[in-house]
């Protein structure tokens, strides 16, 4: 399986971030061609200090080609059309393979 990750440094105005991530980017996001499952949280806890983030954002893939697929679409250029349209914070972009963790019954 092959993970996107998207964080989002704090915006200069959050309620119209979360107005247009909600009603404009997901929409847009979730026509991504090849993406098995996604989720956001507009909720970033770091502890009781202020997270750096204010949104997150995470879509599963079967492999880096699909994800590569499905940025390269029509509807992956409109989703990076769409970020500086609410991010003024900008985005960090992660993208990377995930296996299983070990389960204890392997370990010695």
């Amino acid at each position: 399986m092959h993970k996107l990750l998207v964080l989002y440094p704090w915006p200069a105005d959050p309620e119209h971030f979360e107005n247009h991530y909600r009603t404009v980017h997901l929409p847009l996001a979730s026509k991504l061609p090849g993406v098995l499952g996604a989720r956001f949280s507009l909720s970033v806890n770091a502890g009781p200090e202020k997270s750096p983030y204010f949104a997150v954002f995470e879509a599963d893939f079967s492999d880096a080609q699909s994800l590569e697929s499905a940025m390269a679409s029509e509807w992956g250029q409109k989703v990076e059309a769409d970020v500086p349209n609410y991010a003024t914070g900008g985005a960090v972009v992660l993208n990377y393979a995930v296996g299983p963790l070990a389960s204890t019954a392997d370990s010695p």
